[in-house]
């Protein structure tokens, strides 16, 4: 079992940037695929980047160009870096984890660990 706990999230204008960090109670490499997910009011949470233990990575398509997931290991944190905010982008990140089968780089997959969430808000 992991812990996850975010940290970063806040308010920013349009066009700003955030770093979230999601820190975890334990090691995930080579145990757990790590991924960051979103919800937004009134929206079903929907994924927004995933990361194997090489450190590949896949990022929602409409978000590549500005959000990027990353890790190390060493500190056992995972991060995601976003650039360019849009009103659009307003919602409560994720942290999440599942056990490693399979690909970690499939949006389809459930995961089992969840952090709290970080409260993401970009204002005009």
């Amino acid at each position: 079992q992991v812990q996850l706990v975010e940290s970063g999230g806040g308010s920013v204008q349009a066009g700003g940037s955030l770093r979230l960090s999601c820190a975890a109670s334990r090691a995930t490499s080579n145990t757990y695929c790590m991924g960051w997910f979103r919800q937004a009011p009134g929206r079903e949470r929907e994924a927004v980047a995933l990361i194997d233990h090489q450190g590949r990575t896949r990022t929602a398509d409409y978000l590549q160009d500005r959000f990027t997931i990353s890790q190390n290991n060493a500190k056992n944190t995972l991060y995601l870096q976003m650039n360019s905010l849009k009103t659009e982008d307003t919602a409560i990140y994720y942290c999440a984890a599942r056990w490693w089968v399979g690909s970690c780089l499939d949006f389809s997959q459930q995961y089992n660990y969840w952090g709290q969430g970080t409260q993401v808000t970009v204002s005009t």
